[in-house]
């Protein structure tokens, strides 16, 4: 049964009433007076009260003394203390809490440890080296990788992020001193590896603090290159295959045609294997032309006479006012860009009317769009739509989106590609102020 302290109080002072009344009831006829009696019986009746009170109190203040050291404990980040009393009363309830708010802090505590641990696993794990220095350039923390990177695997912690990489190569260190990200090229022993570095500076403990990773980049370029070549040779192979068996099949049905006699079929025969063989020299002049782009050679062009030439070529509409700007680019291979993505706009499924060119002067360049209002992309498209080789089309090679961000980009541009509001495409060109100007 549940007794408060408060009905503990209140039972102590009833007790001490009604022993001081017993007292007094005892020692009168003792005495002259019943106020006599009760002022000599005084002292032991407070004698009384305090000993109750002590034999009450006891408990409780060693019990609030332990729940104090317990509160100073967590305080600390001591969580293992636990109370144990079997009380029914306010201080009852209050050790439950306790031990159930240091229960929760101990689990918290233990799951916190295991996700260190496992972060810690991790980051010793993974092949990109790691350090974080202090606000005074020191070395607090390293991975497994950054320590064979620059102490071969001993430990640099507490040393200046200066003389840890002062024996890597001239390159890498500078790169990381720079405190920029940088992709280098160092070459030792006559093998080149590719680094990225990466700095990232943050608070902690209000105290400025830097991050710097470290990525070989040799080994996942190479498998790249070699996923690449593979990819590569796939579709010539399909491409190959696709053009060769006809041609040798429709070469046996020429000679047997020839040897009949029967040259009217004979010339069918021999156009089909022209129009095959000069499919196959188109497939791998794009090859060949993706390979072999040469440099651009920027001159001034004027705006008016550029897209008089392209009109020539395709058919567009052009949006807005043509800028009356001049620019320099590389005339042709930036015309072999917009026509190769014209062209893609009418097979999108779009009117020709609604095939447009857009031009516009923007902050640190110019900006070029060309829109439809076609099928648009999927996700999947978009996001594969300019990586080399990758197309939707039956017969084609993957190759023309590639190119002309090959293009755009050894102007110093970018290409993007995405679908408009209302349906259709927008690709979106922008040129640097280098470029255009």
């Amino acid at each position: 049964m549940k007794v408060s302290l408060e009905a503990r109080l209140a039972a102590l002072v009833a007790g001490i009433v009604l022993a001081t009344l017993a007292l007094v009831a005892a020692a009168s006829p003792l005495f002259e007076s019943t106020i006599v009696a009760a002022l000599a019986t005084l002292p032991i009746a407070m004698l009384l009260a305090l000993a109750l009170l002590r034999l009450l109190t006891q408990p409780m203040n060693r019990l609030i003394g332990v729940l104090a050291d317990g509160i100073r404990g967590l305080r600390e980040g001591d969580f293992s203390l636990s109370i144990a009393a079997d009380r029914s009363d306010e201080l009852g309830e209050l050790v439950k809490l306790y031990n159930t708010v240091g229960e929760i802090l101990r689990r918290e505590r233990q799951n916190l440890y295991q996700r260190e641990l496992l972060l810690d696993t991790v980051i010793q794990s993974t092949p990109l080296a790691l350090v974080l220095t202090d606000p005074g350039g020191r070395v607090i923390y390293t991975n497994a990788a950054a320590r064979q990177q620059f102490g071969g695997a001993g430990k640099i912690e507490g040393r200046k992020l200066a003389d840890v990489v002062a024996a890597a190569p001239a390159a890498l260190r500078e790169a990381v001193l720079s405190g920029q990200d940088r992709l280098v090229t160092v070459g030792e022993n006559g093998e080149t590896e590719v680094f990225q570095v990466s700095h990232n500076g943050f608070a902690l403990n209000t105290q400025p603090h830097d991050l710097y990773l470290i990525q070989r980049l040799t080994r996942e370029l190479t498998r790249q290159e070699l996923a690449t070549w593979k990819k590569v040779i796939r579709v010539i192979s399909h491409e190959l295959n696709n053009s060769l068996a006809p041609i040798s099949s429709l070469a046996h049905s020429a000679r047997t045609l020839a040897a009949r006699g029967e040259n009217d079929r004979l010339d069918g025969a021999l156009s089909a294997i022209g129009e095959r063989a000069a499919r196959l020299k188109q497939f791998l002049d794009g090859y060949a032309s993706f390979a072999k782009l040469p440099l651009p050679r920027p001159e001034l062009i004027e705006w008016s006479g550029f897209l008089d030439r392209l009109r020539s070529a395709t058919s567009f509409k052009l949006e807005g006012a043509a800028p009356t700007l001049a620019v320099s680019f590389d005339a042709g291979q930036m015309q072999q860009v917009l026509i190769n993505l014209i062209k893609n706009a009418h097979e999108s499924g779009s009117g020709g009317d609604d095939v447009a060119l857009r031009i516009d002067a923007v902050a640190g360049g110019m900006q070029l769009r060309v829109l439809d209002r076609g099928t648009g992309m999927s996700e999947a498209v978009l996001k594969n739509a300019l990586l080399p080789f990758y197309t939707t089309k039956p017969s084609g090679t993957g190759l023309g989106l590639a190119l002309c961000r090959e293009i755009v980009e050894a102007h110093g541009g970018r290409l993007a590609l995405e679908n408009r509001d209302g349906g259709g495409l927008e690709v979106r060109i922008w040129l640097p102020a280098t470029c255009a100007s």
